[in-house]
C-alpha cells in the first residue's frame, strides 16, 4: 500500500518530504504534485522506477521523460543548451513548460529518446514540488499522470491514491494543482517547435 502524505500547499511539513525522499532514495516511486498536475516521480538512476511508469502509463521506447529540476543551473547540468535555447528557457523556468534539448552524459543512456538522444527537462513553479527538490538534492525523472485510455491526468491526492494504491510507494497530496499538463517546446533545432499546447504561453516560441 502507498504510505499518503498530506501536505500543506504553501508551507509543506519538513517532516513529511523527508520521509518522501527517503522513500525516493531506497528506490520508490512517488506521485507529486507540480504546476501542471500531479506527476510520478523517482530517482534518476532508478530502472525498476522506470519501468514501473511504462507500466502505470502503458509508455513505449520512444516517450520523453521529463527530468523534472529546481533551479536552471541543474538543468543545465543535464542537458546541452544552444544561446538561442538558454535565452528562451531562462526567460521561461521556473514556469509550465518542458524543454526537448540534447542530453549530456549526465543522463542515463535508458532516459534518452533511442534516435534523437534528446530528454525532457523543465523546472516546475510549485512550492510544494520545489521543496522536495531542494530536499532531494537532485532532480527527478518524470511523467505526468495521465492513465492509459483518459484523456485528462488525475487531480486529486486522494484519487491517485485509491487507484494506484499498490502501484507506488507514496503519494504527496497539495490539494488540487489543475489538470492542463505542460507545454511542450523542441529546442533541439534551429527552430523551435511546440510539440504540445498546454498550462505554460506557447506565444513566445511562435
Amino acid at each position: 500500500m502507498a504510505r499518503y502524505y498530506d501536505v500543506h500547499p504553501d508551507n509543506p511539513q519538513p517532516r513529511a518530504l523527508r520521509q518522501v525522499v527517503d522513500l525516493i532514495r531506497d528506490g520508490g516511486l512517488v506521485a507529486y504534485p507540480t504546476d501542471s498536475c500531479y506527476a510520478l516521480g523517482c530517482q534518476l538512476g532508478n530502472r525498476d522506477g522506470l519501468d514501473r511508469i511504462r507500466e502505470i502509463r502503458h509508455l513505449d521506447d520512444r516517450h520523453h521523460f521529463t527530468l523534472v529540476c529546481r533551479d536552471f543551473a541543474q538543468l543545465g547540468q543535464l542537458v546541452k543548451v544552444s544561446n538561442a535555447a538558454f535565452r528562451l528557457v531562462k526567460a521561461s523556468t521556473p514556469g509550465s513548460y518542458t524543454f526537448i534539448l540534447p542530453a549530456t552524459r549526465e543522463v542515463p543512456r535508458r532516459l534518452l529518446h533511442p534516435r534523437k538522444r534528446t530528454v525532457g527537462v523543465r523546472v516546475p513553479d510549485h512550492t510544494v514540488a520545489q521543496a522536495l527538490l531542494a530536499e532531494l538534492g537532485e532532480p527527478l525523472l518524470s511523467s505526468t499522470l495521465v492513465l492509459p485510455g483518459e484523456d485528462e491526468p488525475l487531480t486529486q491526492g486522494w484519487e491517485i491514491k485509491e487507484r494506484l494504491d499498490h502501484l507506488v510507494d507514496a503519494v504527496l497530496d497539495a490539494g488540487d494543482c489543475g489538470k492542463e499538463p505542460t507545454t511542450v517546446v523542441d529546442l533541439s533545432q534551429p527552430e523551435p517547435e511546440i510539440l504540445r499546447r498546454g498550462a505554460g504561453d506557447p506565444s513566445r516560441f511562435e
